[in-house]
């Protein structure tokens, strides 16, 4: 499977759609439409506004269904639910098209506006399903011939697990699930599943088998009496992005998680992986992107004028770069200005705390206005950031905070940001009590996270870089 490819048709075929089904309105308006206004028959001349919208009018569909989440999980597509979906954001892009360009068109009467409006909904829909229709069928079939597979990776070996392995890859038209092995949950010399699927290691050796097998899909197969092993899972797949399933035994317990569906025979229940539905998620990057880069345009004085004093004021680079954990547990290089002496951690990571002769004069002004996070746009606009979330650390804290509190993992969930609710409340943690002080303000924005929260702690963070009422401690290294 190549799902850049399978994206590439989609996109391909959505863009062909789009196109034709403009050229074939802008057409029908010639033949049928002006010519009610204008008494006489009207030739057909492809305009500049006719060439703008072959561009303008396939890109904005382009951007609204990557917005919708349609190119996500682009193997796993239902034809009855894209049928849904399709209709669905035709009939909402059509009406932004509608009033943004064709209501003052040239018409003979208000019935003119109605023809226009469902003529371009029905070219539009008909040719973007049918596409879809087409690439979905053949994904669909190449799935039931077993030609395309999820690897799938079965937690627990018991009865239940035979059972469902059993029911899953003896169906006549399969699910596409490509069983790899198991793991267990417990310790036994024997495994009902083990004549069937190799065992794999048990749960702390999840990370090291998900990544070497490039697993799509889990599914949880537990006993009743199990369920205290739940948590300890989710936390172990919740860095990862897969498909998880359970079996109905669970649903009771993980209801406010998850949706429930069925496999053929095998009823399952999907536990959500992510927080945010994908139109949110894909919008929210979105903007992260757009915010950043007028950010840095409008910015660029600054920039300029902190560069110059930084390296005037004390030998060393202007930036600093260095490892942080970011999504899903994934490390990336996170930039800043320096804000203190070069070699400030020689000895090995130190928090910086109140009064620190480690510090730069310049340095205790970025902290408190906290400019020195500006260069963090870059790390949005690559993906590795967003604007707002909780804020990333080194590896070397995140080991002793799991220590004490194990759910910190969960805040891996969402990129992470440069500024957050838990900063925002709290400021900057100068040691691991205050780092868990400020973990629940990070956790109550994970299961409250939305646009408005987001646009909330934007507008206190720059309001603390007006006052310059930041406390100045916090993560930061040497460079």
């Amino acid at each position: 499977m190549n799902k850049k490819v399978q994206v590439a048709k989609y996109l391909f075929f959505d863009f062909i759609a789009a196109s034709g089904s403009w050229v074939l309105f802008f057409i029908y308006r010639k033949l049928f439409i002006e010519p009610q206004k204008f008494g006489t028959d009207v030739p057909i001349e492809f305009t500049t506004r006719f060439y703008l919208g072959l561009i303008f009018i396939p890109v904005f569909w382009l951007t609204f269904y990557y917005i919708t989440g349609y190119y996500s999980k682009i193997y796993r597509k239902s034809r009855l639910i894209e049928l849904g979906q399709t209709i669905t954001t035709s009939i909402i892009g059509v009406v932004i098209i509608f009033f943004a360009l064709l209501l003052d068109d040239f018409i003979d009467s208000y019935k003119n506006y109605y023809n226009l409006f469902f003529t371009l909904l029905g070219l539009h829909f008909g040719l973007t399903f049918l596409f879809r229709f087409i690439l979905t069928s053949q994904t669909v079939h190449k799935i039931h011939k077993r030609e395309i597979g999820f690897n799938t990776l079965i937690i627990g070996g018991n009865d239940k697990a035979l059972r469902i392995y059993w029911e899953l890859s003896s169906q006549y038209r399969p699910a596409g699930n490509k069983f790899i092995g198991f793991v267990s949950v417990d310790e036994s010399d024997r495994y009902p599943l083990e004549d069937n699927l190799p065992r794999l290691g048990n749960l702390n050796d999840l990370p090291e088998i998900i990544q070497n097998n490039e697993l799509e899909e889990v599914i949880i197969a537990l006993e009743t009496t199990q369920h205290d092993l739940m948590s300890k899972i989710l936390t172990s797949l919740q860095n990862w992005s897969l498909t998880i399933w359970g079996i109905p035994d669970l649903f009771d317990l993980l209801s406010a998680n998850a949706k429930t569906n069925v496999i053929y025979s095998s009823p399952l229940i999907k536990i959500s992986n992510g927080l945010m539905p994908a139109w949110q998620e894909n919008l929210k990057r979105m903007i992260d992107v757009v915010f950043s880069i007028v950010a840095f345009i409008l910015l660029i004085p600054f920039l300029v004028a902190i560069a110059v004093i930084i390296k005037t004021e004390s030998k060393g680079p202007i930036l600093y770069k260095q490892r942080r954990i970011g999504r899903f547990g994934k490390p990336f290089t996170i930039y800043k200005f320096r804000t203190m002496v070069a070699d400030a951690e020689i000895d090995g990571p130190e928090l910086s705390g109140k009064n620190d002769p480690r510090i730069t004069p310049i340095g205790h002004f970025l902290r408190r206005t906290h400019l020195d996070e500006i260069p963090q746009f870059y790390n949005v606009i690559k993906g590795e950031m967003s604007v707002v979330g909780p804020r990333p650390e080194r590896q070397f804290y995140i080991d002793q905070i799991v220590k004490i509190a194990p759910h910190y993992k969960q805040l891996q969930k969402i990129r992470p940001g440069i500024t957050s609710w838990g900063q925002v409340k709290y400021g900057y943690a100068s040691n691991i009590d205050q780092m868990l002080e400020r973990l629940p303000y990070d956790l109550v924005y994970l299961k409250n996270i939305s646009f408005y929260v987001d646009l909330k702690i934007l507008i206190y963070t720059i309001m603390a870089c007006f006052k310059g009422n930041g406390n100045g401690n916090g993560t930061q290294p040497s460079r």
